[in-house]
């Protein structure tokens, strides 16, 4: 991986949840390349150490961990692996995130007929477990992970918490009430955090990234028999002036900035957003 700079982090152990996925992998190549011991955790465990070894191949150290960020039994278990492996954690990134098609309507906006349609999903038939669940795989899953890894960290210098927002916690997405509601929360709890934490010398931000394709959403965003964007994908770029969708690597210059305590020591409770300027754009 070329980075676009590097910062030090020899001897500081990293902590990703989601570490199968293509983005939190994508985190850990940078961190490693700085010179991390990266622990990838994922509840698809093979995945986890695919990538893992990938990180290895490329000089880094690197295990791949199963957990559960939904069971802190699970998570004690893989804090307890990755302390044996590498020592405390220093860098605690909460990668682990998604969403449920239960959780989605089918339309942008409720009209006239619509509730008389059989194959619509409206607001009125969420399904409230699917909810649930992507309440607590986004929420819970950095609160859980957090409190199961932050206890490593105090009564140590320079050690620090990102989490992974949206760009939905920002501006809601039609069609996706749980997921955006779910990463408003992640903002609002990275915000709180920074400020509980703050005496004890623990930073506490987050990433919210725009749009990048990734393995969850790209049946959402490219057609499978086309190979061509959707029409939801369409209305996403024609709503970001940069005009396409975010690369992984252009999220590394933000995560390593945050990562390294001598580049920004003071900055604790912000939200950053990488979105090639959506959230800036009225439409119009």
């Amino acid at each position: 991986m070329k980075l676009p700079f590097k910062i030090d982090l020899s001897g500081q152990v990293a902590v990703v949840t989601g570490g199968g996925g293509v983005l939190c992998a994508g985190f850990g190549h940078a961190l490693a390349a700085c010179g991390a011991k990266v622990a990838l955790l994922d509840l698809d465990g093979a995945a986890a150490e695919r990538n893992a070894a990938a990180l290895r191949a490329a000089g880094g150290q690197a295990i791949g961990v199963v957990a559960n960020v939904l069971d802190r039994a699970s998570l004690e278990n893989a804090a307890a692996q990755v302390l044996a492996a590498f020592g405390p954690c220093d860098l605690l990134l909460n990668g682990a995130g998604g969403n449920s098609p239960k959780g989605t309507t089918s339309k942008e906006w409720l009209e006239d007929g619509d509730l008389d349609d059989p194959s619509l999903t409206t607001f009125f038939d969420l399904d409230p477990k699917a909810v649930e669940f992507v309440f607590n795989l986004n929420f819970l899953g950095t609160l859980l992970p957090t409190q199961v890894f932050a206890q490593q960290m105090l009564g140590r210098a320079d050690c620090s918490i990102i989490n992974i927002s949206s760009m939905n916690a920002f501006r809601p997405l039609t069609k996706i009430p749980a997921y955006s509601g779910a990463k408003a929360a992640v903002s609002n709890f990275t915000q709180w955090l920074a400020v509980h934490f703050a005496k004890a010398g623990i930073r506490v931000n987050a990433l919210a990234p725009g749009f990048f394709l990734t393995q969850q959403n790209h049946t959402l965003l490219i057609d499978a028999d086309t190979g061509v964007l959707t029409d939801r994908a369409r209305k996403i770029v024609e709503h970001t002036p940069m005009g396409r969708f975010g690369e992984s690597h252009e999220l590394t210059g933000t995560l390593l900035w945050l990562a390294s305590s001598q580049a920004s020591g003071f900055v604790n409770g912000i939200v950053v957003p990488i979105d090639g300027g959506f959230s800036a754009y009225s439409g119009v």
